[in-house]
């Protein structure tokens, strides 16, 4: 059965198909193969089942945040605010894409978005710059797996859902390594502009441009705090602080900037709908796919693989994380996410390793793999966006992907670094 699974499920992926089709195609052999026609009504109730779950209603409420927050301008105040804050350090620009990555991960948890939105702004501005285009695409690409990590993460919202993990918990858990990913980049940034030579933006650092940068870009910032501050306090759940968040965007997007046009928000309301359609569908599929391997009895099947080869929770988070990266280079990353969550949760479970903490660490392996040859999502939408050839980004990625294991790995040896915040806040 596994094996003609992934069989199908490769096959009709290299020929093409629409990944959510590739699904109901692998889960329909799947069930030809138990050889009782009665079990086929089960594909229609675990593709369903799978879209239900409330959790996963926060998923359209931050993609609309984030269309929103490019359709009223708000985008643009973020990346001033990014400027006045590090633009006079030398390679000032590249700083710039990092911090900016980081604030709007607090937006729309997506690292496609992030992707997007910085590298459409941030690419031709260092192009200009004198920064060589691979290094500068690769610096967009590796700042946008920051998206996924701090809160909100799309990601998140659907482990939570799959493991009954506590989404405020998983959210609290992502925000040090989150910023430990974005100066670890800043210092792989730092290195690259002395060696370049790399220009700074501003001349010298001054307070007065930071503040009127801060104060122009407050309405901004105030978005991802509502989403962490009423999740970390306990005044909304995940779903409604996603709502609430919404709400205040659309109104300072028509009040306070006006620059948010009834057209712009008709447009990013369809962007979200378009974009919340694939991921659910992907869920859906993904979701009969898992039935069937938990039928087969799958995690019972590898439990005594995993454990002969890992005998302490580090090896078995190792061997994890090392299993991930391997098929996220070949599959589509919120299939990974949702194929192998509930095969390695209970592993995880059973070698005593905290929920939250192979939580950041399953989040983290699969966003790892959006920037991973030949399959990461970001490496074609940042090679689209800045005219970088994918041979140019498939050779030149390495580095940052190298940067971001390291990351891994010290989450991985070091569990308070995603533990001790969610335990201060009694998660």
């Amino acid at each position: 059965m596994i094996l003609l699974i992934f069989g199908v499920f490769f096959t009709m992926l290299i020929a093409g198909f629409p990944l959510f089709i590739t699904m109901i195609g692998t889960a329909i052999a799947g069930f030809a193969y138990l050889g009782d026609i009665t079990q086929f009504r089960l594909i229609i109730q675990q593709l369903y089942g799978g879209m239900s779950p409330f959790a996963l209603l926060a998923i359209p409420y931050f993609i609309l945040v984030g269309e929103l927050m490019n359709s009223s301008g708000m985008s643009i105040r973020l990346l001033h605010f990014a400027e006045a804050l590090v633009g006079h350090l030398k390679g000032g620009l590249g700083y710039i894409t990092v911090v900016t990555s980081i604030v709007f991960s607090g937006i729309n948890g997506s690292a496609a978005a992030d992707a997007s939105a910085v590298g459409s702004i941030m690419l031709p501005a260092m192009k200009k710059g004198g920064y060589p285009d691979s290094y500068a695409a690769g610096l967009v690409a590796g700042s946008s797996l920051i998206g996924p990590i701090i809160p909100p993460s799309i990601f998140m919202i659907l482990l939570g859902a799959m493991t009954a993990t506590d989404v405020g918990g998983l959210f609290m858990a992502g925000i040090i390594p989150g910023l430990l990913l974005g100066v670890a980049f800043m210092i792989m940034h730092r290195s690259k502009a002395k060696k370049l030579n790399l220009p700074m933006v501003n001349a010298k650092f001054s307070y007065k441009k930071l503040f009127y940068a801060t104060v122009s870009a407050m309405p901004a910032l105030i978005a991802p705090a509502i989403i962490i501050g009423g999740i970390l306090f306990g005044f909304m759940t995940p779903t409604e602080s996603g709502a609430v968040a919404s709400l205040y965007v659309l109104i300072v997007g028509f009040v306070w900037t006006r620059e948010l046009t009834i057209h712009g928000m008709l447009s990013a309301l369809s962007n979200t709908i378009r974009l919340t359609s694939v991921i659910f569908l992907i869920i859906g599929g993904a979701t009969v796919i898992g039935w069937l391997l938990a039928f087969e009895q799958v995690t019972q099947a590898m439990s005594p693989l995993i454990t002969h080869y890992a005998s302490t929770p580090t090896q078995v988070l190792l061997l994890i994380s090392l299993i991930t990266f391997i098929v996220g280079m070949f599959m589509e990353e919120i299939a990974v996410l949702v194929l192998l969550t509930p095969i390695f949760s209970p592993l995880a479970v059973a070698a005593g390793i905290d929920p939250l903490h192979f939580g950041i660490v399953m989040t983290l392996n699969i966003t790892i793999a959006l920037i991973t040859p030949p399959m990461g999502a970001c490496i074609y939408i940042v090679s689209s966006i800045g005219g970088v050839s994918l041979e140019k980004m498939f050779k030149n990625i390495w580095p940052f992907i190298i940067v971001a294991l390291i990351c891994q790995l010290l989450i991985i040896f070091i569990p308070n670094i995603s533990l001790w915040l969610p335990h201060v806040f009694g998660y």
